[in-house]
């Protein structure tokens, strides 16, 4: 079920059908709806991505901010939600084969969590990719954002390895993986003081 190569490279198609062509983007229907799943998390990191872009526009008003934040809460409490999702899809997908194995090691981080870590990258490493392309870049840019963009890839790649480890481990019975609640509170109106203490109007 999980190919980090598989992810991966989704990650890296939907990024650039995102920045440059919408609608192939759009098209490009994934090989199973586990992939459709993964490609909507890392659509949510996308969009996260570029509203925070937003609230470091030099002349952003008080109130574009405000909007920008709202936006940017929002839009990172799906981003969770979808990552748990991917989680909660994998464990179910086990169930019927008896995993994971309870009594296995426990792996820290659930592969939702890392597919989340490699969107993220698959991101970084565009726009760096893209800094070091620049033709209007200052001097020494380009080889700055190459050295960026090689740490970059060496971290995905260690990382896409661990998840297939993970994987491997999990189906063999020698590693087990929980779903890991997120819990955020700050959008939710009953745990969050600012709100629930704001005065009636």
């Amino acid at each position: 079920m999980i190919s980090a190569k598989q992810i991966v490279n989704l990650q890296d198609r939907e990024t650039r059908a995102l920045h440059h062509a919408a609608a192939e983007a759009a098209q490009a229907q994934p090989e199973s709806d586990w992939l459709e799943a993964v490609r909507r998390q890392h659509r949510a990191n996308f969009e996260l991505w570029h509203i925070e872009d937003e609230a470091r526009a030099p002349g952003a008003t008080d109130s574009e901010l405000a909007g920008v934040k709202r936006r940017v809460d929002s839009t990172n409490q799906r981003r969770n939600d979808l990552a748990e999702q991917l989680d909660h899809g994998l464990l179910a997908w086990l169930e019927p084969s008896g995993l994971p194995n309870g009594a296995a090691e426990l792996n820290s981080e659930s592969p939702g969590l890392m597919i989340d870590r490699l969107s993220i990258l698959a991101l970084k490493i565009y726009h760096t990719r893209e800094e070091a392309e620049r033709a209007d870049a200052p001097q020494g840019h380009a080889e700055r954002n190459l050295e960026r963009l090689a740490i970059l890839e060496e971290q995905r790649a260690d990382l896409a390895g661990c998840l297939d480890d993970l994987w491997r481990e999990t189906l063999a019975g020698t590693r087990r993986f929980k779903l890991y609640r997120q819990l955020k509170m700050y959008n939710d109106p009953s745990l969050n003081p600012a709100i629930y203490r704001q005065p009636a109007r």
